[in-house]
Formats: structure tokens, C-alpha cells, sequence
């Protein structure tokens, strides 16, 4: 019976991430920790694979339709993998399973998806102010980050969010790129959101597995249902209201944060 909970979990988190694009750390973490009693470091560990797996058929299907770009991939990835490292090399050095990690592990997840909650409420207010195509000639500007400095900053906060909490790739990664690149439309937005939160998370999945952190039976079980509820999800995403999802989502992860920060 605990089995078929397990897919169910991971089926809902599909469909709620192929209706709404939000990240599955953001649902499927709290999930694991308070409906399953998953100790903190297992949950984000194997939640960082479970993303990893998720989003890898995404990607391939955007590149396919050729609606990434690989510059605005590339220039995060720079500032988000190595943070993934080093904070990788501190866990192991500190321990993931030491009292004070979890603790920090559990307050900074909380943090992290307060602001995923207040990202995702952004989406639903600004959303429709994001540009939809590219007039001819400004893909190469739009592709230009305010500072070159930034993609690698906010790559490197980001990286090390989502390597301590799992949460960060999705919803705060849109919000970031919405502001680092204001001119690009919200589908390659969304698109390179997808893409690089592949190699990021995959890095700091695996990185996690070498500590002994990932339940590889468990993460069967969540693909399990995730890979049809992500089906399922994106067949859905034109027929339901985004904003009513998106606006009880943030809710959702708003009680969810201040709860593991309260613990």
C-alpha cells in the first residue's frame, strides 16, 4: 500500500509540474518529509534525481523545437555547478546526517520555498507582461544579461539552494531570468529554465548519492508516477485556469515553508 502512495505522490507532483512548470522540489520534498516521515537529507537527495530524470525528457523535446538558448544555459550553469561542488564538498565534510545539517538543511528548504511561494505569486500578477515572441533581430539582445556578472551570481545562489534544499530551479530560476533578461519571451524563459536545472541537479543529485543520500527504491517509485503525470499535466495546462493552480500552489508552499522553518 505504501508503494502505491509513493506513485500517487509522484504522479500528482507530474501533473502539478506539467500544469503550472513549477519546479517538483518545491511539492515533493515537503511531501516526502511530512506525509512520508523521509528523513531530510534522503528527501532532497533523492528528490534532486527525481527532478534530474523528470526534466531530462523536457529538455530534449525543447531542443528538438529549438526554443532554448543555449547562451543564457551555459552562463547560469557556470555560476550554479560549481556552487553545486563546493557545497557538495562542505556536506561531506560536515556530515548530511549531523543534527546541525539537518537542521539547516530543513530551515533553508523553508526559506527556499517562502520564496518559491512569493515567486510563484509574482508569475500569477505579472505574468501576462512578459513578451511572447521575438521581433526580428532582437534575439541576440534579448539573450544579453543586464550585467555579465550576474547570470553567474544568481547561477552560484541557485546552485547552492538547490544542492542544500532541492527547491530553487524552478520558479525562483524563471524569476530570476525574468529579470535578467527582460527582452526574452516566457517560453525560451521557461525552456532554459528546464535546461539547465538538468545538469544542476544531476551534479547535485549524484553528488548526494555519493554520500549515501538518495533511496534509490523510492526514486523508482516517485518516476514511476511522475513521467504519466507529467503526460497527463501538460495535456491539462490549456484547460485549467494557470492562475487559479499557481495562486493555490503559493499558499500551499507558503504554510509549507513556515512549517519545516517552525520545526
Amino acid at each position: 500500500m505504501e508503494d502505491f502512495a509513493f506513485i500517487f505522490a509522484g504522479f500528482f507532483v507530474g501533473v502539478v509540474v506539467g500544469i503550472t512548470g513549477v519546479g517538483g522540489g518545491s511539492l515533493m520534498t515537503p511531501i516526502l518529509i511530512f506525509f512520508f516521515g523521509v528523513k531530510p537529507y534522503l528527501a532532497i537527495g533523492t528528490d534532486l534525481l527525481f527532478a534530474a530524470f523528470t526534466k531530462m525528457g523536457g529538455t530534449v523535446r525543447l531542443a528538438r523545437a529549438r526554443v532554448i538558448d543555449w547562451r543564457v544555459v551555459f552562463h547560469l550553469s557556470a555560476g550554479s555547478i560549481p556552487a553545486a561542488l563546493i557545497t557538495l564538498w562542505v556536506l561531506r565534510q560536515l556530515g548530511p546526517t549531523d543534527p546541525e545539517v539537518q537542521s539547516l538543511m530543513t530551515t533553508t528548504l523553508g526559506g527556499a520555498l517562502l520564496m518559491t511561494a512569493a515567486a510563484t505569486f509574482y508569475k500569477v500578477v505579472r505574468g501576462k507582461a512578459v513578451p511572447t515572441s521575438l521581433a526580428r533581430g532582437q534575439e541576440q539582445l534579448a539573450t544579453r544579461a543586464r550585467h555579465w556578472s550576474l547570470p553567474l551570481l544568481f547561477g552560484a545562489l541557485i546552485g547552492t539552494l538547490v544542492t542544500l534544499t532541492s527547491v530553487g530551479a524552478g520558479a525562483i530560476g524563471v524569476s530570476v531570468l525574468l529579470i535578467l533578461y527582460p527582452l526574452l519571451p516566457l517560453p525560451r524563459i521557461v525552456a532554459a529554465d528546464i535546461a539547465y536545472a538538468v545538469p544542476l541537479t544531476l551534479v547535485a543529485g549524484f553528488g548526494h548519492a555519493s554520500l549515501g543520500s538518495v533511496d534509490w527504491s523510492l526514486l523508482a517509485k516517485l518516476l514511476a508516477g511522475s513521467l504519466p503525470g507529467i503526460w497527463l499535466g501538460t495535456h491539462l495546462m490549456t484547460r485549467i485556469p494557470e492562475r487559479v493552480i499557481r495562486s493555490a500552489l503559493s499558499v500551499l508552499l507558503a504554510y509549507a515553508g513556515v512549517k519545516l522553518i517552525a520545526l
